[in-house]
């Protein structure tokens, strides 16, 4: 069973940074698409930014010159470097992990979530 696990949230002045981990375990297929997305209140989970196989990348538009997603090299390692926050990227963030033995045959796997407050 694929564990995902995150790290790294906090509270920071508007203005700052942080930066999130996300380590997925128990993955004995291939781990498609490993990213983050955030659900603030009272509203739905969103996008933030997603790490493809062959080195794809996606961001949502409102975060897009702030934040960069990398994987560690080999491993089932990802990060979220965030800087300029603003208080509108307060949130819970979620590692999200597409993981299968085949690209048709994907399961998603979520974290627990890690809690990022931004403060005006």
């Amino acid at each position: 069973q694929v564990q995902v696990v995150e790290s790294g949230g906090g509270l920071v002045q508007a203005g700052g940074s942080l930066r999130l981990s996300c380590a997925a375990s128990g993955t004995t297929g291939i781990v498609y698409t490993m990213g983050w997305y955030r659900q603030a209140p009272g509203k739905q989970r969103e996008l933030v930014a997603t790490w493809s196989i062959g080195g794809n990348t996606n961001y949502a538009e409102s975060v897009k010159g702030r934040f960069t997603v990398s994987r560690y090299n080999g491993r089932n390692t990802v990060f979220l470097q965030m800087n300029s926050l603003k208080p509108e990227d307060t949130a819970m963030y979620y590692c999200y992990v597409k993981h299968g033995r085949a690209a048709y045959v994907t399961s998603d796997y979520w974290g627990q979530g890690t809690q990022v407050t931004v403060s005006s």
